[in-house]
């Protein structure tokens, strides 16, 4: 496996660069998607005067630096969403991708929840250390070691998100049992026509609201077979990719799983659902 061999050689082993070129291409792409939509629904006016996000920003910063973070909100959203654009163009690839992680780094400063920006930003520094990022949209193939440093890290660091959250869904016995998708199903079957941006914001199909979001026993019984296969998914995917033999599969159950996943949430899982789909580049030598 390519992977083990990279580790014994120091990472001299040589890989495809193109597979990170491709990731690039795909990391700033799904970047332009998140920059633009968080334009609208009222990210534009953000830290206008007088709003909740300027108080709580003087609150936390105090009243000086809180202006100054008003000041470039706006510059910096039209700045990093052209800068992703760039990067998945290729052009100036280095120089753009540090200007995207600036970019998302700055939602550190008033997200409650920032887990899909720390994702991104882990998954860009390993972009970072690669060596050999590409130009436009053109792909090169003669294997050489300059991304296999990185390439590794970004196979180490999905494994470790795959692992770690079926590890803290086996912790959770709401979880397991079922109960909290079917829980979470139900409650979003009752109140979703009182939802603001539902249409964008949530993406459960009708099929699914009918036949599995009533909380019955047989719907309990359906959501724990959902929880369990999505467990054991998150276990057998990353092993899986790393096989040539299995790796077509696991690709196709892996995008199909986070597909899944983005119906109950589309619009904040777009960051974690695409790059992580796209780091399956990586685990090909």
């Amino acid at each position: 496996m390519w992977f083990f061999d990279a580790l014994a050689s120091g990472f001299q082993y040589p890989t495809d660069p193109g597979r990170l070129q491709w990731f690039r291409i795909l990391f700033g792409t799904v970047l332009t998607a998140r920059f633009a939509l968080s334009l609208g629904q009222g990210g534009w006016d953000r830290f206008a005067p007088g709003s909740l996000s300027l108080h709580l920003a003087e609150q936390r910063f105090g009243p000086r630096r809180a202006r100054i973070l008003a000041g470039v909100y706006r510059p910096a959203l039209i700045i990093r969403t052209i800068a992703a654009l760039a990067l998945a163009a290729g052009l100036l690839p280095r120089l753009t991708l540090l200007v995207v992680l600036a970019g998302a780094a700055m939602e550190l400063l008033y997200l409650k929840s920032p887990n899909a920006v720390r994702y991104t930003l882990l998954t860009g520094t390993c972009l970072l250390l690669a060596g050999d990022l590409g130009h436009g949209l053109s792909i090169e193939h003669a294997p050489s070691t300059a991304n296999t440093w990185a390439q590794c890290l970004i196979v180490l660091i999905t494994t470790d998100i795959y692992w770690n959250s079926a590890w803290q869904k086996l912790r959770s016995p709401q979880f397991r049992s079922g109960l909290y998708l079917a829980q979470w199903i139900h409650t979003y079957t009752q109140v979703k026509d009182q939802l603001p941006h539902r249409r964008f914001q949530y993406a459960v199909p009708g099929l699914v609201r009918r036949h599995a979001g009533n909380l019955t026993d047989q719907n309990v019984r359906f959501w724990r077979t959902v929880a369990a296969a999505a467990i054991a998914t998150e276990i057998a995917l990353p092993p899986a990719l790393l096989i040539p033999q299995t790796m077509p599969y696991a690709i196709v159950v892996g995008i199909g799983m986070h597909a899944a996943f983005s119906c109950l949430k589309p619009r904040q899982l777009i960051t974690f659902s695409g790059l992580t789909a796209g780091t399956y580049f990586a685990f090909a030598v």
